[in-house]
């Protein structure tokens, strides 16, 4: 088959824009055979952000051929060829108006965009621009964003695409064109081309393959695996072995492995003491600063620990991605340089695991939301079913609508079949189950602890040992996961799950099955189905009526407890609710009885046609069906909390979007203080508990820390031990900060002119000295929205790019990409940028904090904990919000220093860490870097002779 790659270079997007350059490479019999690009000469000047974006100039198409005369060049090169391209659309449009204002017959030939195949045949591909895809295959992209040179490399990526068909198993590829045989698009016909070349060809020895129920898998049974010790004479833990004695060998094997091994005395702190506590039975508080090494510090005596007593012990995490990090990194080092074999487990919710059999439901019926989009999601996930080992939604790259098809095919204990399912030994989510049953260390996170003591200790395996990573988050997921709340999208996606429409939904899907079946009691069934329809259009009527009137509160009532990011947020107290209260109860009576009884009569159906059928498919569509009835009794129990407000230690709020009103309400209940409740499940229950974060103190003590985690009092050191170790970075060398002590003062919530004008003149300012690199916290979105497009227009003339969380992009890893990316940028980010954001080396420079990270005083969770402070007659600001603040700015302070090699300035634009009693807390918070204050003229020359001290 033959190809033409092609790219084009445009003043503008529109049709009416002008071709700029073009670049067109040829592909046949899978090898690159011709090359061709051109300059063109527009009819228009070129845009500034097109110059600065491709580095095309007037000057450089002053002298280039006219658009007729390039078209004639390239059409006869097009003939007889499937057209490709990265974002098709574009090009095909701009070729087909090309063609048609120069007199030329319009392509008409095949039209391929590599995009959607990138997505199909490379699932877990984190980003489909063109400079990323390049750079993820190892291909040089040495000018992007100009027609030749993007040409080439699509080309090359094209190729790895058609490399990447022939290695895939045949049922793969067929059943990719089973899913677009009624496709007639191009991409159905290339699918079908697919088939029929793989076909024709030699076949691949099928024993490197797994298949199973027409699929092709990269997994046997589950129940295949065994533990890392089974075996007789595996090398093990002697009784008598010392820490010491099994460490020396882990230092050894270092020492061989790495030519420059250098030990770090924080981290040979930190392993001792994290064994010493597991041996004494004893709790551990320690902060460890960065670069300290803390999860070889706790994994290590972990390890040893949970081998030689043959006990569990369970790391949690924060955040999946840390979980990722270790089996990624830190645990493939340490099986190559442990004595012993061990194994290590990562287990997730439950939700993040594929279920095979919704899966195969899902295809089989062609169950989809969106044609299109749901097709390459679909056959993407045929294609990773052949790559993954564990089954899970991080491993996949989701574009459009992909994570909304996810949650159709998620796993969940409601529609769970076990071991009656025919996938049930496949099953990924039991796989992990199992695989964390036989593990010696279990990798979790914060959230499924919290579900796990909801399950009554159901889904982790025993364990009396619990490392906690990042716990400065864990009494805040505590709260979140030990609450409840309730979206207006919830409540309705399970009602459109149940019925969407006469042909969707899981009743729908059922009454066809009986419809089809012999059975007697079909018609009484339908029947059944049919009476409870009218009953959840009513909760859908009286659901809206609610969140309408509830909206009315939160936006009327609203108090200014506005989240960050804009939302509405109203606290409700069961001594003062709004007068109109006992006629909403009265809709939440209507709504509770209408779900009462739509669970009895389905509970009931189903457990009738349980016990007549057998066939699969219709068991499938049960087991669904008893999951929404399930979820749908959950919704109804939460709405019932919330509005009767039983339980006076709980805090109720409803926060909605402005812009989405009502159909954005989300109502809240969350226990005012878990710190009871994390002493009774954690630190009284387990043996050891060590918890650990690079911020859990606040002025050099652990005491707020602790009295938020329940372990307060922390005089009984029998129990509890605290441990403060400093990072090996050098701060006073490495880090700079400044804070321009003459900087106006923002009075009140919100920022006036003077503050905000100054604000963009002195970032522009230092943003030019430091050539971008440089990342912007702010607390407040609106504030931030306020500063990017003036901030923006000042720094187009130095090429520095600004970038804005929220105004560019939402999503913060696309945002990092793109800073990192670009030489000369500024990324204004707020709360989600505060911590967990890692860019080390050059690409980050100048950290800018614009105001300290207060939580806003009036959000529900925090006014009702100072409340309950000055019932204790203690200072809410100093107790709490002071605390928190100074945690935070340790969190966002260490974006700066990522490595021992990188040097950088933060400047502090909130003159109160200067001028109040409470300001000196943040700045004796931090790791000892150099701490001088000016005035704002002097900021530039000062940071312009710190860059120059670095290279002099």
């Amino acid at each position: 088959m033959r190809y033409a790659v092609i790219d084009f270079e445009t003043t503008g997007d529109q049709p009416s824009d002008d071709i700029i350059q073009v670049g067109l490479v040829v592909i046949e019999d899978g090898v690159i055979s011709r090359r061709y690009s051109s300059f063109v000469r527009p009819n228009k000047s070129i845009p500034e952000f097109i110059v600065q974006l491709t580095g095309i100039t007037d000057e450089m198409v002053a002298d280039a051929p006219v658009l007729e005369d390039v078209l004639s060049d390239m059409l006869p090169l097009l003939a007889d060829s499937a057209l490709v391209a990265h974002n098709a659309g574009f090009d095909h449009m701009f070729l087909r108006y090309a063609c048609e204002r120069s007199g030329y017959l319009p392509f008409d030939g095949r039209v391929i965009d590599t995009i959607p195949f990138l997505r199909i045949l490379f699932p877990s591909l984190t980003s489909l621009q063109l400079s990323m895809v390049s750079a993820a295959f190892g291909l040089g992209h040495d000018r992007p964003h100009q027609a030749d040179s993007d040409a080439e490399v699509t080309a090359l990526i094209w190729l790895k695409c058609l490399e990447r068909f022939d290695t895939l198993p045949l049922l793969t590829v067929q059943k990719l064109a089973q899913l677009f045989e009624s496709d007639p698009s191009d991409m159905g016909w290339f699918m079908q081309e697919m088939r029929v070349r793989k076909e024709s060809a030699v076949s691949i020895d099928p024993e490197t393959n797994r298949y199973f129920r027409q699929y092709v898998l990269n997994v046997g049974d589950w129940d295949e695996e065994k533990p890392a010790r089974e075996e007789e004479g595996s090398p093990s833990i002697g009784k008598n072995e010392s820490f010491d004695e099994f460490y020396d060998k882990i230092k050894t094997n270092l020492r061989t492995k790495f030519e420059h091994y250098e030990e770090r005395e924080a981290q040979e702190h930190m392993i001792r003491e994290v064994e010493s506590s597991f041996s004494s039975d004893r709790h551990l508080m320690v902060e460890a600063g960065t670069g300290t090494g803390k999860s070889l510090g706790y994994l290590i005596p972990s390890l040893y620990h949970g081998i030689k007593e043959d006990k569990k012990v369970v790391v949690s995490t924060h955040t999946i991605n840390l979980q990722e990090q270790l089996r990624q990194r830190d645990i493939p080092l340490l099986q190559d340089i442990f004595p012993v074999p061990f194994r290590a487990a990562v287990l997730k919710g439950r939700s993040h695991y594929l279920c095979l059999r919704k899966f195969e439901q899902k295809l089989y019926n062609r169950d989809f939301a969106s044609e299109k989009e749901d097709r390459i999601t679909a056959a993407q996930m045929v294609v990773w079913l052949s790559e993954t080992n564990h089954g899970d939604d991080e491993e996949l790259y989701f574009a459009g609508r992909g994570a909304e098809f996810w949650q159709t095919v998620g796993s969940d204990t409601d529609s769970c079949l076990n071991r009656m399912c025919p996938w049930f030994k496949k099953c990924f989510y039991h796989r992990a189950r199992n695989e964390a049953n036989i593990a010696d260390v279990v990798i979790t996170n914060h959230s499924l602890l919290f579900t796990d003591i909801q399950a009554e200790n159901r889904l982790l395996p025993a364990y009396k040992q619990l490392v906690i990573d990042e716990a400065h988050h864990f009494e805040e997921v505590a709260s979140k996961h030990l609450g409840m709340d309730l979206h207006y999208a919830s409540l309705v996606n399970t009602l459109l799950w149940l019925y969407k429409d006469a042909k969707n939904g899981q009743l729908p899907s059922l009454q066809f099955r009986l419809q089809r079946g012999s059975e007697q009691k079909a018609a009484d069934w339908n029947q059944t189905i049919e009476s409870v329809y009218p009953r959840m259009v009513r909760i859908k009527e009286e659901w809206d009526k609610l969140t309408e009137l509830l909206y009315m509160f939160v936006s009327e009532r609203n108090d200014g407890g506005g989240t960050e990011s804009g939302q509405l947020v109203l606290r409700l107290k069961p001594e003062a609710l709004p007068k109109a209260w006992s006629s909403l109860l009265v809709i939440e009576e209507n709504i509770y009885l209408e779900a009462t009884e739509i669970g009895k009569k389905l509970e009931r159906l189903v457990t009738e046609l349980k016990e007549e059928t057998d066939e699969f498919a219709t068991s499938s569509v049960l087991t669904d069906l008893s999951g929404s009835v399930k979820a749908l009794l959950r919704h109804r129990d939460v709405l019932r909390f919330f509005m009767q407000m039983p339980d006076p230690h709980y805090v109720y709020w409803l926060e909605a979007a402005p812009y989405f009103k009502s159909k954005s309400l989300q109502v809240f209940a969350v226990p005012l203080d878990v710190s009871h409740l994390l002493k009774q499940h954690f630190f009284e229950a387990k043996d050891s508990v060590v918890l650990t974060s690079a911020t859990l103190t606040v002025n050099k003590t652990f005491q707020y820390s602790a009295s938020q985690l329940g372990l307060q009092p922390l005089s009984d050191t029998e129990k509890v031990k605290t441990v403060q170790l400093a990072s090996p970075f050098q701060y006073r060398k490495q880090a700079l900060v400044l804070i321009p002590r003459d900087f106006p003062s923002v009075k009140g919530a919100t920022a006036d002119e003077v503050f905000l004008g100054a604000l963009v003149g002195s970032l522009a300012d230092v943003a030019k000295e430091t050539k971008g690199r440089m990342l912007v916290l702010f607390t407040s979105h609106r504030m931030l929205k306020q500063i990017h497009p003036e901030l923006k227009e000042r720094l187009k003339p130095s090429g520095i790019q600004v970038l804005g969380q929220g105004v560019d992009s939402g999503n913060r890893s696309k945002l990092i990409r793109m800073f990192r990316s670009q030489s000369s940028s500024v990324l204004l980010g707020t709360s989600s940028f505060w911590e967990g954001v890692d860019i080390p080396g050059e690409a980050l420079t100048c950290l800018a904090i614009v105001r300290l990270p207060f939580q806003p005083p009036n959000h529900p969770l925090v006014e009702a904990k100072s409340e309950q402070l000055k019932k204790n007659n203690l200072n809410p600001f100093t107790a709490l919000s002071v605390p928190q603040a100074v945690i935070r700015f340790k969190q966002g302070f260490g974006r700066l220093v990522r490595t021992a090699k990188d040097r950088g300035v933060v400047v502090i634009y909130d003159t109160r860490v200067l001028e109040t009693s409470y300001g000196r807390n943040f700045l004796y918070s931090l790791p000892g870097p150099k701490i001088e204050h000016l005035s704002t003229q002097q900021l530039v020359p000062r940071i312009s002779d710190w860059m120059g001290e670095e290279n002099g």
